[in-house]
């Protein structure tokens, strides 16, 4: 693996005959910072498509260009709220060539991150307060308890000497801190971890399977909740929807759990992966952090910054006709907020190649767009900046002389369009 900023590939390689960018290129995918960048200084638009075919969309890759489109109320997530257009929905025609029959479909299509204005604020009121500042404060010592028991037998888990910590730590930490805050049995946890990988896998038939057993699965959950109330976030779902039917559908219940779940977890164990990496192939950085440990706060915004595991955005639809930088998008226009483009702006951070995590003047501030922005930023941030700040704090503490197994250029990562993961990352301890 090169780290993001050895930008050693071409744009040209991404763009299609018709001067549109190919996203699933293996070029682009592979080093989408230096990719992105490129294409950012491009102009404050370019046309993207999926596999070279289909609907077009614009690519907005400069930071305030990315924040006016992801703060701006005339884009909508659902494109069924553009007025007097029909509009093909892209994520409905990519789900449906997935084999994914549409009694199922729409437990990822209709999640409240794909909701748009009453319905995403009723739908975000439901579970915001499990993840308010205080709420997630109060479970600090949790996450601490956690973190340190896989700690405790990360070396029992070592093959020759060398251990993945993303198997067997930055994957276990997320789904556990998040499985107990939803509702999620232990012995099912396991299950979940799997059921995730296939999710996100390009695979067809193992997404089917793994959607449709989730979304049973988690029906049966509710029915054992309703007999048997807890104090965890699935019960309150399921209180309220007792106090008032109208504000919460069967569907929907399901659908939030389901995507708390995967997004509580995928996202954060690929922030601990992406920046362990980064820390032990920048010795200057990682000895500045060592030295000083309460730049943790710092140090986890430049890491979402400079590796978040979140390339882009779901599709926005212009909801009227508009500008962004100067150009016209139409209404019923489908743009992409690309965040590693604007994470890497010249415009807005000076040398943002450059890893340096004492960017931040304090821990409280986020310049970074590594969360979104605007109504639909990151219901789970907080969170997921604890857990990173607890997960490195802990390891660095706990293994000082942690050193990679192999070499930069020998890490694997899997090419995924909007996403920046590593197969897997081997550790001695």
């Amino acid at each position: 693996m090169a780290n993001p900023a050895d930008h050693g590939t071409t744009a040209t390689g991404s763009v299609t005959a018709t001067g549109t960018v190919n996203m699933m290129d293996p070029e682009l995918m592979s080093d989408p910072y230096g990719g992105y960048s490129r294409i950012r200084e491009q102009a404050p638009l370019v046309r993207g498509s999926f596999f070279g075919r289909g609907t077009p969309l614009w690519l907005v890759t400069r930071y305030d260009d990315v924040k006016m489109v992801l703060g701006d109320g005339r884009f909508v997530n659902n494109p069924a709220n553009v007025p007097g257009l029909d509009i093909e929905n892209i994520r409905e025609k990519e789900i449906a060539a997935r084999g994914i029959p549409k009694e199922y479909a729409q437990y990822v299509l209709d999640s409240v991150l794909d909701a748009d204005g009453a319905d995403h604020l009723r739908l975000r009121k439901l579970v915001s307060r499990a993840f308010t500042a205080r709420r997630v404060s109060e479970l600090r010592p949790r996450v601490e308890e956690i973190t340190e028991e896989l700690l405790d037998r990360l070396a029992d888990t070592a093959e020759d000497g060398v251990v993945d910590l993303l198997e067997h730590f930055a994957y276990p930490l997320p789904i556990t801190v998040i499985c107990e805050l939803v509702g999620i049995p232990e012995q099912d946890r396991p299950q979940w971890r799997e059921w995730g990988k296939a999710l996100v896998t390009l695979r067809s038939g193992r997404m089917a399977v793994a959607l449709r057993e989730m979304v049973d699965h988690i029906h049966k959950l509710i029915e054992r909740r309703r007999a048997t109330p807890t104090g965890d976030l699935l019960t309150g779902l399921i209180r309220a929807q007792d106090e008032d039917g109208d504000r919460l559908s069967d569907t929907e219940m399901v659908t939030l759990v389901l995507t708390l779940v995967l997004a509580g977890h995928e996202t954060t164990a690929h922030l601990i992966g992406n920046g362990t990496a980064a820390l032990l192939t920048h010795p200057d950085q990682l000895a500045l952090l060592q030295k000083d440990p309460a730049l943790m706060p710092r140090a986890v915004h430049e890491l979402m910054r400079w590796c978040g595991p979140v390339q882009a955005t779901r599709l926005r639809y212009a909801a009227e006709d508009v500008e962004i930088g100067g150009m016209p998008v139409r209404r019923g226009e489908a743009v992409m907020a690309v965040l590693v483009g604007a994470n890497y702006d010249p415009r807005r951070f000076d040398d943002p190649e450059r890893f340096d995590l004492t960017r931040e003047s304090d821990g409280r501030r986020e310049s970074h767009v590594g969360f979104g922005h605007g109504l639909h930023y990151c219901l789970g941030a907080a969170l997921a900046r604890q857990e990173g700040e607890v997960a490195f704090e802990a390891l660095l503490r706990r293994f000082p002389g942690l050193a990679l197994a192999v070499g930069p250029e020998e890490l694997e990562r899997e090419l995924m369009p909007g996403s920046w993961r590593l197969a897997r990352l081997p550790l001695r301890l």
